[in-house]
């Protein structure tokens, strides 16, 4: 039985004012059952309302996140860019890093993505860095390659010390904002695909990396991931937007997950 910790996080994306963020962590920490210390709960908000959320957050075990940071830094002219530096200071524990958006909106290539990597270890934040194919190549065969490719540029760069000092998340392309999940069972292959790849690499040390599920996860569908043995947890999105919502879906994780039951 695995006794890593579930880590479910809400990528909110661009929703969401200081306003609504500040309303939204008062909420969304009285729906909450008493179990859900048995878990890693974090939010993403805005840039906007990082700060914010931090403030609200305090006192509680809700962890903040940014969406996103610089290739670049410490600092520099680098226009519209936000630092890992920066995002310290604020207060956020972790970035997400890599999110198929910035892969396919802004060019984002997996030298980028290990960049960033990079800047998150190195100011202490933890990195959700996230890997997926499209369908186009999942329709062509080439699934595993893709995922070993885009895994391997961030392998390239750890250290022994920076290998318990990130997460992974499994985002099939295909399956974000189509209203379609993969099925379990491919959750499963891809999540056991990448633990092995970790293994190869880093040995033991992939025993307790966790590896969040990303594809249009509900509090209606975690559990079916949740209680596969190589998912620790999920990156949402939309499902995350609502408080009561998102509660719903931490307990759904709790009922599943090996490394919390009893808690």
């Amino acid at each position: 039985m695995s006794s890593r910790r579930p880590f479910i996080v809400g990528n909110w994306k661009m929703h969401k004012t200081v306003a609504e963020t500040v309303g939204y962590v008062a909420e969304f920490a009285s729906h909450l059952p008493s179990s859900s210390s048995g878990c890693d709960m974090a939010i993403a908000p805005p840039f906007t309302a990082l700060s914010s959320a931090v403030a609200a957050a305090h006192g509680t075990t809700l962890q903040v996140f940014a969406q996103n940071v610089a290739a670049e830094g410490p600092s520099g002219a680098f226009t519209g860019e936000v630092s890992a530096a920066m995002l310290k200071e604020v207060g956020c524990q972790g970035v997400i890093v890599g999110h198929s958006e910035r892969r396919r909106y802004y060019g984002e290539t997996d030298a980028v993505v290990a960049m960033k990597t990079r800047r998150a270890l190195d100011a202490q934040l933890l990195p959700i860095v996230c890997l997926g194919e499209t369908l186009a190549e999942r329709e062509s065969g080439a699934a595993l390659e893709v995922i070993a490719r885009q895994l391997r540029a961030i392998t390239d760069t750890l250290t022994d010390a920076d290998v318990h000092r990130i997460v992974i998340a499994y985002e099939p392309v295909w399956a974000i904002g189509t209203g379609q999940a993969a099925t379990p069972d491919i959750a499963q292959q891809m999540h056991r695909h990448i633990r092995a790849i970790w293994e190869a690499t880093f040995g033991a040390s992939a025993d307790t990396l966790r590896i969040l599920y990303g594809g249009s996860v509900t509090a209606d569908n975690i559990a079916e991931f949740t209680a596969l043995s190589d998912v620790d947890g999920a990156l949402v999105g939309g499902a995350s937007l609502s408080p009561s919502g998102f509660a719903n879906l931490v307990r759904g994780a709790l009922a599943t997950s090996p490394a919390s039951q009893g808690v």
